[in-house]
């Protein structure tokens, strides 16, 4: 049986696993249907989805487990401790390519598509995935506190299965908090701050050739030549739309993701300090699961296709035109909807990445 404590934690933890699996997978469900939705991009979105689904259908159960404090051998615990280490390290990683993609996207615009292609952006994810492993599974090659205590009420070769009897706050702190989060995040803020930066001063650029343009009278080759700056300026604006929304993405895994780290840094370096009351400990744990559910929602209300795509697939469930009462689309059919409503212009398109 859970005790009181525990059990608004669990119905929270269950909520929030709920929310990741069904969100993340209707945003893979919509890369998939709709091809504008198909950018180099969003493959490091569907990357970053696919670690917030497993943080929903593993890392959520793992961590309800070993708040329990069930008995179980070391090495076995420490895997589920660390298992959720690996899908945060793979979302700072996507997190971190996705930032760079956009850099190129805004500051070389004509490079582009030769230097991101989808074989490098592949490569680039297998990469991150494979380092995410690595750093996440790095206590399991000799980094943890994994002896047995001898005091235990656990069978013999069995302990307590909490997260600080088998990892180090050492660990914790130096290596996965310094290393390889805070110091991720601070690249992206740099890079966020340079696309800012430069998008502005081309924005700038191109109100000045336009204006010169429509004040010195312009012919009829002059005409087309506005006409494409400020389609330039229109592309333009919606590739700063798009880094605004990834950048509101990556503030909001800092702000999910930093309270617990922080009650870490207090453990380690403040052994002899009051320790956090369990439920402060639970809200914190709570809070960093909730960034793998909010993401696609950010998506939702910050971009217009894939908000436009979810409604679809959602409507496209509910019995419509010929089909029977009761008897949900296939992908195949939703899929063409998509693409006939996109050709109409019934679903419209900017051709932005995302």
């Amino acid at each position: 049986m859970l005790s009181q404590t525990l059990l608004p934690y669990v119905a929270l933890e269950l909520v929030m696993a709920v929310l990741a699996v069904l969100g993340n997978g209707l945003v893979c469900w919509a890369v998939r249907l709709n091809t504008k939705l198909q950018s180099i991009t969003n493959l490091f979105v569907v990357s970053l989805a696919m670690a917030d689904i497993g943080v929903g259908l593993l890392a959520v159960p793992f961590a309800i487990a070993i708040s329990t404090g069930f008995c179980a051998h070391s090495h076995g615990c420490l895997f589920i401790a660390c298992f959720v280490l690996v899908l945060t390290q793979s979302s700072i990683f996507s997190l971190l390519a996705i930032a760079v993609d956009r850099y190129i996207a805004i500051k070389i615009p004509l490079r582009y598509t030769s230097l991101v292609t989808g074989q490098r952006a592949k490569g680039t994810i297998a990469i991150c995935w494979a380092l995410s492993v690595l750093i996440g599974l790095m206590p399991m090659l000799g980094w943890n506190k994994c002896a047995v205590p001898t005091n235990s009420t656990c069978p013999p070769g069995t302990t307590h299965c909490l997260f600080e009897e088998v990892v180090t706050m050492d660990y914790m702190v130096y290596f996965n908090f310094f290393a390889c989060v805070l110091a991720p995040l601070l690249a992206m803020l740099g890079i966020y701050l340079c696309i800012f930066m430069v998008a502005r001063r081309q924005l700038r650029l191109m109100g000045v050739r336009t204006w010169h343009r429509v004040g010195s009278g312009a012919g009829p080759g002059q005409a087309l030549g506005v006409v494409q700056g400020a389609g330039s300026r229109s592309t333009l604006q919606r590739e700063i739309h798009a880094a605004i929304s990834l950048a509101i993405i990556v503030g909001l895994f800092a702000v999910c993701w930093l309270p617990l780290h922080i009650i870490n840094c207090f453990t380690l370096f403040c052994p002899h300090c009051p320790r956090p009351p369990t439920p402060i400990m639970h809200l914190a744990i709570v809070l960093s699961h909730a960034n793998s559910a909010l993401n696609p929602f950010i998506y939702a209300c910050r971009l217009r296709e894939f908000r436009l795509t979810f409604r679809r697939i959602v409507h496209c469930h509910a019995p419509w035109g010929g089909a029977s009462a009761g008897s949900p689309r296939t992908s195949m059919q939703v899929s063409v909807i998509v693409e006939e409503e996109e050709s109409r212009g019934l679903m419209p398109g900017h051709g932005t990445v995302l």
